[in-house]
């Protein structure tokens, strides 16, 4: 079984509600979190449902990355706990002036929010083909 990669890449609302609704009820661990303030890349590996080809029960791993992130904020994760998996609940933004502040949403009232001036988002899923 080859490993083969497949892409959505998101650069307005339609295509970050895409995303979101994919990755939705996905796994991430703390540990799997980074953010390269030099590349001004933000990097998220999750392990999610395939849902996109109605294959809910099959589970696959994907990266999400974001482009151009000036800033990144947490709240309620700990980031030290290298055992911790937060559930991603959603992925939403706002305009704020200039700016765009992209919401990702966690269980338990975590939440991270990325500064950036352009929606800039990629979607890799890495999986065996059958």
């Amino acid at each position: 079984m080859d490993k083969y990669s497949a892409q959505i890449i998101a650069s307005d609302r339609e295509g970050l509600q895409t995303i979101s609704a994919i990755v939705s009820g996905g796994k991430v661990k703390v540990t799997d979190i980074k953010y390269l303030s030099s590349n001004k890349v933000f990097l998220l590996s999750i392990e999610r449902n395939k849902i996109e080809q109605n294959k809910q029960s099959k589970k696959i791993n994907s990266i999400i990355k974001f482009e151009l992130i000036s800033l990144v904020k947490s709240k309620n994760i700990d980031q030290k706990n290298n055992q911790l998996v937060l559930e991603l609940i959603a992925i939403d933004y706002l305009k704020n002036k200039d700016d765009y502040e992209i919401n990702l949403i966690f269980n338990n009232n975590a939440h991270i929010v990325l500064t950036t001036e352009v929606i800039d988002i990629r979607l890799d899923n890495f999986d065996k083909e059958e």
